[in-house]
């Protein structure tokens, strides 16, 4: 059985709370999730939201006529008489999902309308889509409240509209409260009474049970399983598409047709679009979940690969790496001087793991690209040289005025170098300062691509910062500052960069 995903980052995942998208912001994340992950249906928008709204789906279904995909692309509408059709007409979509009520309370309480005027209007609604050319979609909403109270309720609709042009029937746990047995046998149930229906299954996450929920759907024989990048949704979420496609693939070894190594990618970029960050224990897309930390996993990798399962890294565009810390021991050091080129005795390797260790206990972050520097520290030896240094700087602000920053650098072989410069933050306007001094001498500066500021909890205003930073020059590397001040954290961070690369390209 082949199973299709229908992708709602763009609308229910709208609908994290904080999480509003631009038109362009749109049109990018629909053409990833299409060209780059290469989802079945898209569904990017509610009707009659906003100008905006319109807007964006108009540049997102001209795109996707232009490139053959305009069949993919589905908009939420109402039953409402014409509104929502001529909505969806006027912006060029072709695929109404219609949300009715999937359950008695709702019809009663919100429409405040019996069974059967719910359906007279929804039938209502059915013959104009068709008139229009629209193809049709249907969700039940609050159809698993509807299957535990008022299961009679559902039928009646679903006897009631299955023989009408709707395509999909699309089955909701609109909040969230299935468990994996009754999604199963809710689900089998109703394909056996329908088998000539096609269904979806939409699972929410507010008992975290959205991904075994859909475990249970795929075995009760659903063949669509809608879902958002990295989880985002109404209140609690939806199932990360991530943990959906790894569910298919691994489990019930069913074919699909999205490209798994884009997943890491289309993630970073949701990510990077919504504003919501990523939890590092994320399953497959967090920043951790291909690191191992025990020093005994590092051994047991080295020896025969007994730390790995079928979530091999490289599978979505990962790597795998082993984390340094007070757990990790000789095997991961050891593990991540192999990878950077790096020899060391058994006695510098005990001096190494002891500070690692001691560092690991005070809370700090280690990371691979502290190695050298810990090296050089601890062995008193050369492993990086400090080429760059940062003679003086100064930064002035105020209020109504950007703030400027003044810096002198002193560049082995290239002598000393003052500039100014003014940017969007203190930060900012050092990194400026940077730039224009590498300019001058026709030096690279690596493309900065995240920054990440910890403070510890308590409110205290002296409290140390840890400022990690990642970084792109053909490959990604990271640098840490360590300071009770947030900008100097970052300058610690950044002088590490310049010397990583100085040391670099004199190699």
């Amino acid at each position: 059985m082949k199973i299709l995903l229908l992708d709602t980052t763009l609308r229910d995942g709208e609908q994290t709370s904080g999480v509003s998208y631009t038109e362009d912001e749109k049109l990018s994340i629909a053409k990833i999730l299409i060209e780059d992950l290469k989802v079945d249906r898209l569904e990017v928008a509610s009707a009659k939201v906003s100008d905006g709204e319109f807007n964006a789906v108009k540049k997102i279904t001209s795109w996707a006529k232009r490139n053959g995909h305009l069949e993919k692309i589905e908009v939420l509408g109402f039953v409402d008489g014409d509104k929502s059709i001529n909505w969806l007409k006027e912006s060029g979509c072709q695929v109404l999902n219609l949300l009715t009520k999937g359950s008695l309370n709702h019809c009663k309480y919100q429409l405040r309308k019996e069974p059967d005027e719910h359906i007279a209007d929804i039938k209502a609604v059915l013959k104009l889509a068709e008139t229009n050319n629209i193809r049709v979609n249907i969700y039940l909403e609050d159809w698993s409240n509807g299957m535990r109270h008022s299961r009679s309720y559902v039928y009646h609709m679903l006897d009631e509209l299955k023989d009408t042009c709707i395509d999909r029937f699309m089955l909701p746990d609109t909040l969230g409260i299935l468990n994996p047995d009754e999604t199963y046998d809710f689900l089998k149930e109703t394909k056996e009474r329908y088998p000539k229906l096609k269904f979806d299954f939409h699972s929410h996450n507010d008992y975290d049970l959205a991904t075994a929920n859909v475990f249970a759907a795929i075995k009760a024989g659903i063949d669509c399983i809608h879902g958002t990048i990295n989880g985002l949704g109404e209140r609690a979420g939806n199932i990360p598409l991530s943990s959906a496609i790894a569910v298919v693939l691994d489990h019930f070894k069913y074919p699909l047709n999205v490209n798994e190594s884009r997943l890491n990618f289309v993630s970073r970029m949701v990510e990077m679009y919504s504003g919501i960050r990523i939890p590092q224990n994320k399953p497959l897309i967090g920043e951790s979940v291909f690191t191992q930390t025990a020093g005994i996993h590092a051994d047991g990798d080295s020896k025969k690969n007994l730390y790995f399962n079928d979530l091999l890294p490289e599978r979505f565009g990962r790597k795998r790496s082993y984390a340094l810390g007070k757990t990790s021991g000789k095997a991961n050091i050891k593990k991540n001087l192999e990878e950077m080129g790096i020899e060391l005795d058994e006695f510098s390797m005990k001096k190494i793991t002891d500070r690692i260790i001691e560092l690991g206990d005070r809370k700090e972050m280690v990371t691979r690209d502290d190695l050298p520097y810990i090296i050089a520290d601890v062995l008193k030896s050369k492993a990086i040289e400090e080429k760059i240094e940062v003679i003086n700087y100064n930064f002035s602000a105020g209020k109504g005025l950007k703030p400027v920053a003044s810096v002198k650098l002193k560049i082995n072989g290239h002598g000393v170098f003052e500039e100014h410069a003014a940017g969007d933050g203190q930060y900012d306007a050092f990194m400026r300062a940077i730039k224009s001094i590498y300019i001058k001498l026709n030096k690279v500066l690596p493309r900065l691509v995240d920054y990440s500021v910890s403070i510890p909890p308590g409110g205290r205003t002296d409290a140390l910062v840890q400022t990690v930073i990642t970084w792109n020059l053909g490959k990604e590397f990271r640098t840490r500052g360590l300071d009770s001040d947030q900008t100097m954290a970052a300058i610690k961070a950044t002088i590490k960069m310049l010397n990583m690369i100085e040391n670099f390209e004199n190699q």
